[in-house]
C-alpha cells in the first residue's frame, strides 16, 4: 500500500462534498493538499479543517467550464513548486434534469462537456509527463453510474466520454508505476446529487481514494465506492488489488 505521506495530492472539488471527504481522508494519511473550487474563498473552511490535521493545504480557484481559467491554475500550481503525485478529479456538473428530453439543449452538453471530460482532461495531460518523469503518479478520475436515464443526456454522455479516455490513457500507463484509474461514489446526498439520494457521502469512502492506495502497477479499473463500504483502508487496497477487474473497455 502506498505512503501518501509528506506527498502531494489535487482535489478538484475539494471544498465539500465527496471532495472535501476526499481530502480530509488524504490529509489524514499525512498527505498535503491542494484543494480546488471555482474560488479560493470557497475553499476557507475545508483548507481550515486539513491544515488543523497537521499538514500543509494549498487553495486555487478555477472555474473549470473555463479551459483558460483551468490553464491558469495549473499555471499557479507549477508556481509552488510541489510535485503534484496524487490526482483526484472530482469536480463535476449535473446541469440539469430534463423531463422533456427530446428538447435538451445543446448548452446542457457544452457545460458537461467543458467541465466534466475536458477539464480533468486537461489537467490529467498536464501532470502526467512529470509523474513519468519521476517514476510515480496515482490519477483518480471521477465517473457515474447513470444509465438509461436521457433526462440526463448530457452529464451521462460527458461522465462516459471521460470513462473512454481514462482508460485509453490508463492502456498507456498500465504495467508503470504511474496508475490511472476511475471511481463511481455512488449516489449520494451532495449538492450534486440532492437531498433524496440514498447514500450519505461518507459511505464513498475508502472507495474514492483507494486508487491514491494502490500499489500494483495496473491501471484500468473502476473503483466503485460500493464495493468498498465498510471497509478498512487496508481492506480496501488488497480488495482492490485483488478483485477488482480491468475495466470491460480493456483490450485485455
Amino acid at each position: 500500500m502506498v505512503d501518501v505521506k509528506n506527498r502531494w495530492a489535487l482535489v478538484t472539488g475539494g471544498s465539500r462534498g465527496i471532495g472535501k471527504g476526499a481530502a480530509l481522508f488524504l490529509a489524514k494519511m499525512g498527505c498535503n493538499i491542494i484543494i480546488q473550487a471555482r474560488t479560493e474563498a470557497n475553499c476557507e473552511a475545508t483548507l481550515n479543517e486539513i491544515k488543523a490535521l497537521g499538514v500543509e493545504a494549498i487553495a486555487v480557484g478555477a472555474e473549470l467550464s473555463k479551459p483558460e481559467e483551468v490553464q491558469k491554475m495549473l499555471e499557479k500550481i507549477d508556481a509552488l513548486g510541489k510535485d503534484i503525485d496524487i490526482v483526484l478529479n472530482n469536480a463535476g456538473v449535473q446541469v440539469a434534469y430534463r423531463v422533456d428530453y427530446l428538447k435538451t439543449p445543446v448548452s446542457d452538453y457544452e457545460q458537461s462537456f467543458l467541465i466534466n471530460t475536458i477539464a480533468p482532461m486537461m489537467i490529467c495531460y498536464h501532470f502526467l509527463p512529470k509523474m513519468a518523469e519521476r517514476g510515480f503518479g496515482r490519477i483518480v478520475n471521477t465517473t457515474s453510474g447513470i444509465r438509461r436515464e436521457p433526462e440526463q443526456a448530457g452529464y451521462s454522455a460527458s461522465k462516459a466520454a471521460l470513462d473512454k479516455v481514462t482508460m485509453d490513457l490508463a492502456n498507456v500507463y498500465d504495467g508503470t508505476d504511474v496508475m490511472i484509474n476511475i471511481t463511481d461514489p455512488g449516489w449520494c446526498r451532495t449538492d450534486l446529487g440532492g437531498p433524496n439520494a440514498p447514500n450519505s457521502p461518507e459511505s464513498s469512502l475508502p472507495g474514492v481514494v483507494v486508487g491514491a492506495f494502490v500499489d500494483d502497477k495496473k491501471s484500468g479499473r473502476d473503483f466503485a465506492a460500493g464495493l468498498f463500504h465498510g471497509m478498512t483502508l487496508e481492506q480496501a487496497v488488497e480488495y482492490a488489488e485483488n478483485k477488482v477487474p480491468k475495466y470491460l473497455g480493456s483490450l485485455d
